[in-house]
């Protein structure tokens, strides 16, 4: 049978190492106070196409046998965690406290032709801080300063943490005496696809803009720094306007935030070339590229929306952002990403013969009931095969219930005489660990990606 392409499923190495992954991010998000939430899966169609611009890759639902007159088109699954988040709030807004912090790790869908790093079905991890009426910016760097914590404890390439703010450009664009700065961003966004001649062009031709305005909407975009000496980089162009004055001062406020920590394998780095999203964020916008993977785009993405979400009374502003937990992991697991065993057990209790089944059983479950995992041998097979059967499935150690006690660590061959109501293998033992992929290998995915 077929595979289907755009639904990802994991050999169990593979599997173990994407829950380490996901237990990782758990880890930091509830460190820092976010509560854990999972949304429907499905969503009334209306909700999902308010923006209008992703109706082609929404997947409805509806019941196989359902008579034709009460078949309908009226739900379907949820393609991002952002539209189902903002609809728990306006319902659960009596029972929450604002600010309100979530953090969601679940299964999306889209319907979009798979692709390198682009799936029909994948998982993302969501951190959000939303407010009722208001939300204090240093929210915004906090957003930052979390995210760019969970990403530098995952073993991945380097990656960089690009951080804009829509009042920046449209500041610099009302500057300049563009009318519709909203038709200038999209255009520049397109700098990652195409020659600066090009966009340049576009930018005269599509936007209205003279050859000296295009000039500085370019040399805008060339502005980088991982510190707030971009500020100054943005002062010498000449432009002024007061939006371009606060976006300049939240922007280094975010970037110099978010760097504050020893952040290893993780750059935060200001970058004026960021325009896709600021048609609907109204402030920060965060993108992070993976160093040799810059063709997947960016994996994290996210910004502050001040209209999140509105129940006709009360507004709910926010700042978040998303990881594409799938995205991230396909080129490593096709790279050699994966766990140094496919299974949980840390311990093979080796079986003597059937009569002594229960006497294996009984060190098995001592060892289980202080949280150390442990399975009993299949069969009553020669010592060496059963050790041998250990290694292949990655079990690092076998235990022998004979009198005395002993456990060998298969990898080292080291024997010692234990008891099984005290002994304890080593904490990084205890569950699968994560094995660095070969990053010089091809970046196709071996299970359950696009073909």
């Amino acid at each position: 049978m077929a595979k289907l392409s755009g639904f990802p499923e994991y050999l169990p190495a593979e599997r173990n190492a994407e829950l380490a992954v996901l237990d990782h991010l758990r880890s930091v998000f509830e460190l820092h106070g976010f509560n854990s939430i999972e949304t429907r899966a499905v969503e009334p169609v209306e909700q999902l196409l308010r923006k209008g611009e992703i109706d082609k890759e929404v997947y409805t639902v509806r019941r196989i046998h359902a008579a034709e007159e009460a078949a309908s088109d009226s739900l379907a699954l949820h393609f991002d965690l952002t539209v189902p988040f903002a609809r728990y709030v306006v319902e659960n807004a009596g029972h929450l406290e604002f600010p309100f912090r979530r953090y969601q790790i679940q299964k999306v869908w889209r319907g979009e032709r798979p692709q390198q790093g682009r799936f029909r079905e994948f998982t993302q991890a969501d951190i959000d801080i939303v407010g009722r009426g208001e939300l204090a910016f240093h929210f915004d760097v906090e957003v930052a300063q979390v995210m760019a914590e969970a990403l530098a404890g995952l073993p991945v390439p380097a990656l960089t943490l690009q951080i804009s703010n829509r009042k920046v450009l449209e500041g610099f664009y009302l500057g300049l005496g563009v009318s519709e700065p909203t038709t200038v961003m999209p255009i520049v966004d397109k700098l990652d696809k195409l020659p600066a001649e090009k966009v340049r062009e576009l930018l005269q031709s599509d936007a209205g803009l003279t050859p000296e305005q295009a000039d500085q909407c370019l040399a805008l975009a060339d502005i980088t720094s991982t510190d707030d000496s971009f500020v100054a980089a943005v002062r010498s162009l000449g432009v002024e306007h007061p939006l371009l004055d606060e976006g300049l001062e939240e922007l280094a406020a975010v970037v110099l935030g978010a760097g504050s920590s020893s952040l290893d394998g993780v750059t935060v780095q200001a970058d004026l070339r960021i325009a896709r999203g600021l048609d609907y964020y109204t402030g920060t916008v965060f993108e992070t590229r993976m160093a040799g993977h810059e063709d997947l785009g960016s994996i994290c993405s996210g910004g502050r929306y001040d209209q999140l979400a509105s129940d006709g009374k009360n507004t709910f502003p926010g700042v978040g952002i998303s990881l594409g937990v799938s995205r991230l992991l396909a080129p490593l697991f096709a790279g050699g990403l994966t766990a140094d065993r496919g299974v949980p057990s840390v311990v093979l209790v080796a079986l003597t013969d059937e009569d002594s089944r229960g006497d294996s059983a009984a060190v098995a479950r001592s060892l289980r009931a202080r949280g150390i995992p442990t399975e009993v041998a299949a069969a009553p097979q020669k010592f060496g095969k059963q050790i041998r059967y250990a290694e292949r499935r990655g079990i690092p150690f076998v235990w022998f219930p004979e009198s005395p006690h002993q456990v060998k660590d298969i990898r080292s061959g080291d024997q010692v005489e234990a008891d099984p109501g005290t002994w304890s293998p080593p904490d990084e033992d205890r569950k699968p660990r994560i094995t660095p992929p070969d990053t010089s290998r091809a970046t196709t995915p071996s299970t359950g990606a696009p073909s």
